[in-house]
């Protein structure tokens, strides 16, 4: 795994070698940054953002968006395996002032959000196993709570196959199907 834009193009990105993890393919990854950057219906700019990678495994999504100069990134993840290649992935770019790494479980980590009250989210990535559908009560609190600015972007990573009827918690913009991932993006309303 590689970053593929931004100023640490190229640097290399490890990922736990065991079978609690999925990394997000950099095809997929590159994808969902082409329609950040080039959709007509979603206006967001990285720069200066702060983004909530959830789920956040090694962190490639969250470290994409520091290479293309988001301010601050929250990576939320529990297993320890991928903790570890995170905090080397994010020491190899040296952007430890720029990140938060909250070791818990999504949920709980919403259960007791603990971050600065002044940090909102300009984007939300979740990428969940595909087998976990508990990922939608956090669209419930997140809904019910003030932890979006007004300008945001919701991306979901599912299985294609997945029915998780995500339209009855966000508004969705655009969603794309990339073999057994499919991408949805959209707004909390």
């Amino acid at each position: 795994m590689r970053i593929i834009g931004g100023k640490f193009k190229n640097k290399k990105i490890s990922f736990p070698k065991n079978i609690k993890t999925r990394p997000l393919k950099d095809s997929v990854r590159e994808n969902i940054f082409n329609i950040l950057f080039h959709s007509k219906v979603i206006d967001i700019d990285l720069k200066n953002l702060n983004v909530l990678d959830l789920y956040a495994g090694s962190g490639s999504f969250g470290i994409e968006c520091l290479s293309r100069n988001a301010s601050k990134v929250v990576f939320v993840e529990k297993d320890l395996d991928a903790i570890l290649n995170l905090k080397k992935n994010i020491q190899n770019i040296n952007l430890m002032k720029n990140s938060i790494i909250v070791s818990r479980d999504v949920i709980e980590f919403f259960n007791k959000f603990v971050l600065d009250d002044y940090i909102k989210f300009n984007v939300i990535f979740f990428d969940p196993p595909y087998q976990d559908i508990s990922f939608i009560n956090s669209l419930k609190t997140i809904k019910n709570n003030h932890f979006l600015c007004k300008n945001h972007i919701v991306i979901i990573h599912r299985e294609s196959r997945s029915n998780d009827n995500l339209q009855k918690y966000i508004n969705i913009i655009e969603n794309r199907t990339y073999g057994r991932s499919e991408i949805f993006f959209g707004k909390i309303f």
